[in-house]
Protein backbone atom coordinates (compact mmCIF):
# COMPACT_ATOMS: atom_id res chain seq x y z
CA UNK A 1 0.00 0.00 0.00
CA UNK A 2 1.76 2.95 -0.82
CA UNK A 3 1.03 6.32 1.25
CA UNK A 4 1.41 9.60 -0.43
CA UNK A 5 1.71 13.07 1.65
CA UNK A 6 -0.56 15.78 -0.01
CA UNK A 7 -0.01 19.50 -0.31
CA UNK A 8 -2.44 20.16 -2.82
CA UNK A 9 -6.15 19.13 -2.94
CA UNK A 10 -6.96 15.77 -2.62
CA UNK A 11 -7.84 13.22 -5.47
CA UNK A 12 -11.46 12.73 -5.75
CA UNK A 13 -10.95 9.13 -4.28
CA UNK A 14 -10.06 10.46 -1.49
CA UNK A 15 -12.45 13.58 -1.32
CA UNK A 16 -15.00 10.36 -1.57
CA UNK A 17 -13.54 8.77 1.17
CA UNK A 18 -13.80 12.12 2.99
CA UNK A 19 -17.13 12.86 1.97
CA UNK A 20 -18.32 9.40 2.98
CA UNK A 21 -16.68 9.41 6.85
CA UNK A 22 -18.19 12.60 7.45
CA UNK A 23 -21.83 11.24 6.49
CA UNK A 24 -21.15 7.87 8.80
CA UNK A 25 -19.73 9.80 11.80
CA UNK A 26 -23.17 12.16 11.18
CA UNK A 27 -25.04 8.76 12.18
CA UNK A 28 -22.83 7.80 14.31
CA UNK A 29 -25.30 7.75 17.52
CA UNK A 30 -28.13 6.12 18.20
CA UNK A 31 -30.17 9.05 18.74
CA UNK A 32 -28.92 10.28 15.41
CA UNK A 33 -29.82 7.15 13.80
CA UNK A 34 -32.96 6.75 15.04
CA UNK A 35 -34.14 10.07 13.95
CA UNK A 36 -32.47 9.57 10.72
CA UNK A 37 -34.62 6.07 10.34
CA UNK A 38 -37.59 7.84 11.39
CA UNK A 39 -37.04 10.56 8.79
CA UNK A 40 -36.37 7.97 5.59
CA UNK A 41 -39.95 6.35 7.25
CA UNK A 42 -41.72 9.82 6.54
CA UNK A 43 -41.11 9.72 3.46
CA UNK A 44 -40.32 13.38 1.11
CA UNK A 45 -43.46 15.26 3.23
CA UNK A 46 -40.49 14.88 6.25
CA UNK A 47 -41.30 15.91 9.90
CA UNK A 48 -41.52 18.86 11.93
CA UNK A 49 -39.27 19.10 14.60
CA UNK A 50 -42.15 18.92 17.05
CA UNK A 51 -43.29 15.92 15.34
CA UNK A 52 -39.96 14.13 15.48
CA UNK A 53 -40.12 14.79 19.45
CA UNK A 54 -42.99 13.28 19.72
CA UNK A 55 -41.96 10.08 18.50
CA UNK A 56 -38.69 10.05 19.85
CA UNK A 57 -38.64 11.49 23.15
CA UNK A 58 -35.73 13.33 22.91
CA UNK A 59 -35.35 16.81 24.51
CA UNK A 60 -35.92 19.51 22.09
CA UNK A 61 -32.00 21.22 22.84
CA UNK A 62 -30.52 17.53 21.93
CA UNK A 63 -33.10 16.96 19.10
CA UNK A 64 -31.58 20.20 17.98
CA UNK A 65 -27.99 19.22 18.42
CA UNK A 66 -28.53 15.69 16.88
CA UNK A 67 -30.92 17.26 13.70
CA UNK A 68 -28.07 19.95 12.91
CA UNK A 69 -24.97 17.16 12.96
CA UNK A 70 -27.10 15.19 10.76
CA UNK A 71 -27.71 18.59 8.34
CA UNK A 72 -23.99 19.13 8.77
CA UNK A 73 -22.86 15.59 7.44
CA UNK A 74 -25.53 15.71 4.56
CA UNK A 75 -28.02 13.20 5.47
CA UNK A 76 -30.68 15.55 6.43
CA UNK A 77 -32.22 18.51 4.29
CA UNK A 78 -34.21 21.02 6.35
CA UNK A 79 -36.52 23.79 5.20
CA UNK A 80 -38.18 26.89 7.32
CA UNK A 81 -41.09 27.65 6.84
CA UNK A 82 -42.43 30.26 8.55
CA UNK A 83 -41.57 29.58 12.06
CA UNK A 84 -41.62 25.79 11.64
CA UNK A 85 -38.73 23.88 9.97
CA UNK A 86 -39.36 20.38 8.01
CA UNK A 87 -36.72 17.87 8.33
CA UNK A 88 -36.67 15.55 5.47
CA UNK A 89 -33.98 12.54 5.04
CA UNK A 90 -31.60 13.11 2.22
CA UNK A 91 -32.25 10.11 0.09
CA UNK A 92 -29.67 10.55 -2.78
CA UNK A 93 -26.76 10.98 0.39
CA UNK A 94 -27.64 8.11 1.91
CA UNK A 95 -28.15 6.06 -1.61
CA UNK A 96 -24.35 7.23 -1.65
CA UNK A 97 -22.99 6.14 0.73
CA UNK A 98 -24.75 3.09 0.99
CA UNK A 99 -23.11 2.81 -2.81
CA UNK A 100 -19.93 3.42 -1.49
CA UNK A 101 -19.93 0.52 0.81
CA UNK A 102 -21.33 -1.84 -1.67
CA UNK A 103 -18.58 -0.54 -4.49
CA UNK A 104 -16.54 -3.32 -4.51
CA UNK A 105 -18.52 -6.21 -2.54
CA UNK A 106 -17.10 -9.15 -3.16
CA UNK A 107 -14.37 -7.96 -5.43
CA UNK A 108 -11.35 -9.63 -3.12
CA UNK A 109 -13.68 -12.38 -2.03
CA UNK A 110 -12.51 -16.11 -3.65
CA UNK A 111 -15.39 -17.72 -5.22
CA UNK A 112 -16.16 -21.18 -4.31
CA UNK A 113 -15.32 -23.87 -7.27
CA UNK A 114 -18.53 -23.91 -8.08
CA UNK A 115 -18.89 -20.43 -8.79
CA UNK A 116 -15.57 -20.68 -10.53
CA UNK A 117 -16.78 -23.06 -12.86
CA UNK A 118 -19.94 -21.20 -13.43
CA UNK A 119 -17.66 -17.62 -14.02
CA UNK A 120 -15.73 -19.88 -16.57
CA UNK A 121 -18.32 -21.30 -18.62
CA UNK A 122 -20.07 -17.77 -18.79
CA UNK A 123 -16.41 -16.34 -20.16
CA UNK A 124 -16.70 -19.62 -22.20
CA UNK A 125 -13.66 -21.69 -20.72
CA UNK A 126 -13.14 -25.18 -20.84
CA UNK A 127 -13.92 -26.53 -17.07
Amino acid sequence: MEIRTHTHAPSPAALALEEAAQGFAACGSEPRLMVLRLLVRAGADGLTVGEIQERTAIPASTLAHHLGFLAAGGLVEQERRGRTVVNRAAYRRIEALAAFLLEACCADARPSPGARAARDALEGRPT
